[in-house]
């Protein structure tokens, strides 16, 4: 046990220095910060042409006067609710010929004009394919309604305070989805780098070097070990800058943010903890699988499914996301591969962490499991190389020295 410890402490300090000390360090680094950045950028823009194409507009044929009303119930109702759904007004003065202005202003390609409102508030008439859109109508029906007649209610008196259970639960939601999804990620993308190490040692024979020198089980412990400390401090200078980048953009920081239901420190501990053993559970399978191939096409073929796992998985996990004592995220919190995704959730929904040392420990015991499943299956398959006999050539070659023995004997 020793030596296996002591080989697997040897690995790791020689993978980790030749990984944090090399010059591509800085780019693993920085690799991140690009598809985040065009994520955002692209995000943005599909976000600003969804929500131009979506919101329909409405052409109002009328007076300035009643255009000026029905502008001012609108932007009334926008306060109420979500402006973003609400229909967009657009002021055409009246023309002598109003069934050709009607034609020509649904022919209207900028704008597109969704349905045309003549008759201004005495006699409404809406013109357009508002059978696939009721809801076009009904908003119309209720700006109409208020332009003609505002309602005189009485004013409500408000008491502002910082936050209420409700305003919580929506912010801490949200808080745990994007912990679900940053931990998918950086476990996707990280998880990838014992592949590319693996196979580069194993086409330079380097690995068979190595294993002489140790056991086989504390190369395969000290590989996922050093690349877990590697990721690890990836992952405290992306939180830095992160953190950075809030201070600076947003006045007062991250006291400013939603605090999660455990708080900020203790949640990003158990940040830590979960990327660990996530980590551990599906690098021992990316290692193990790195093993099984000898060039990058069979790494690819062999690992394509684990990935489509893995993202049904953070699927099944995504459920879990505001009920997380339901059934459904019971079973996944219970099932190891998802359970990590599950529990951090909860940190952000769910002040209680007794759940968290238990659920901690159900990792570990299955995260032992995969190392030591993985160690044997990295065994046996790391040394092999040399071009791979089929089935029944293997079986053949037997059959004929078991006959040429027997004839020797006889």
């Amino acid at each position: 046990m020793s030596r296996l410890l002591h080989g697997a402490f040897v690995i790791a300090r020689r993978d980790f220095g030749a990984t944090v000390l090399s010059k591509t360090f800085l780019f693993f680094l920085l690799g991140p910060l690009f598809p985040l950045l065009f994520g955002g950028i692209f995000g943005g823009i599909g976000a600003s042409v969804a929500s131009e194409t979506e919101k329909p507009v409405v052409a109002v044929v009328s007076s300035e006067s009643d255009y000026a009303a029905l502008s001012g119930s609108r932007l009334e109702l926008g306060e109420a609710i979500d402006d973003n759904g609400l229909v967009r007004l657009v002021h055409y003065a009246p023309e002598r010929d109003a069934q050709a202005q009607v034609r020509h202003l649904l022919a209207t390609r900028h704008p597109a004009i969704r349905s045309v409102l003549t008759g201004g508030l005495a006699a409404p008439h809406l013109t357009g394919p508002l059978a696939a859109d009721p809801a076009t109508t009904g908003q119309l029906r209720l700006i109409i309604a208020n332009a003609k007649a505002p309602p005189s209610g009485p004013t409500i008196s408000v008491t502002e305070t910082q936050a209420s259970s409700g305003s919580l639960a929506k912010d801490q939601a949200v808080t745990a989805q994007i912990g679900q999804g940053l931990l998918f990620f950086l476990t996707i993308l990280l998880c990838g780098m014992l592949l590319s190490q693996l196979i580069e040692e194993k086409s330079n024979k380097i690995i068979e070097i190595v294993a002489a020198a140790v056991p086989i089980d504390s190369l395969f412990i000290g590989k996922l070990f050093a690349m877990l400390a590697a990721s690890i401090i990836g992952i405290v200078v992306w939180a830095s800058c992160g953190a950075a980048a809030i201070a600076l953009l947003k006045p007062g920081g991250l006291a400013t943010l939603p605090p999660p239901a455990v708080g900020w420190p203790m949640f990003l501990f158990l940040v830590v903890l979960y990327f660990a053993m996530n980590y551990l559970l599906l690098g021992a399978a990316f290692l193990t699988i790195g093993a099984q191939a000898s060039t990058v096409r069979e790494v690819q073929t062999m690992s394509m499914p684990v990935t489509f796992s893995q993202v049904i998985i953070f699927g099944f996990a995504a459920t879990a996301v505001g009920n997380p004592d339901s059934l459904r995220a019971l079973i996944a919190a219970v099932f190891p591969l998802s359970s990590p995704m599950v529990m951090l959730a909860r940190a952000a929904q769910d002040p209680e962490l007794w759940p968290h040392v238990l659920a901690l420990c159900w990792q570990a015991l299955w995260v032992a499991a995969i190392l030591r499943l993985g160690a044997h299956l990295f065994r046996k398959t790391v040394l092999k190389s040399g071009p791979k006999t089929r089935w029944f050539k293997r079986w053949r070659g037997e059959s004929g020295r078991t006959v040429a023995t027997s004839k020797a004997r006889a």
